[in-house]
């Protein structure tokens, strides 16, 4: 099973959870009564926060996809050429020697999204998974700004 329909299938799953929620928090809040009312408002809250948060991470990952698959057409994917132990890790100082290769590139090119993401998969891949993240954000910022 692809990662996309994986992604889609619990993106469904969290979806239905959340109407659930916010069906039994309108049955509270209708009910009258104000504390089962406190409790209904109190209960809305989450379907909120976890729609916005579901909504970002889709939007995040068809907005990485996209820019991955620009970088193939391109020819700019970094290869995947990296030694890995016996586990499968990519080995940590091939890591921290292709990630210092991309670090340079970025403070080259900083307005530039393809050094960007180049970066943030070399942050992955030296297991740092928070600024990966961030550089991705970066990466999908001047993207955007550029199309």
């Amino acid at each position: 099973m692809s990662a996309r329909l994986v992604s889609l299938l619990l993106g469904g799953a969290v979806a239905i959870y959340l109407v659930f929620i916010a069906a039994r928090a309108w049955v509270l809040i209708a009910s009258g009564d104000p504390v089962p009312m406190l409790l209904g408002a109190s209960v809305i809250v989450l379907p909120l926060i976890g729609a916005w948060y579901l909504w970002r991470e889709l939007v995040f990952g068809l907005r990485t996809q996209a820019m991955g698959r620009e970088l193939a057409r391109e020819g700019g994917l970094p290869v995947d050429d990296l030694p890995r132990t016996p586990s499968g890790r990519i080995e940590r100082t091939a890591a921290d020697v292709r990630f210092e290769e991309y670090r340079e590139l970025a403070q080259e090119q900083p307005d530039d999204w393809r050094s960007w993401y180049r970066l943030a998969i070399a942050y992955d891949d030296a297991r740092d998974r928070r600024r990966a993240r961030e550089a991705m954000r970066t990466a999908i910022r001047l993207y955007r700004a550029a199309h």
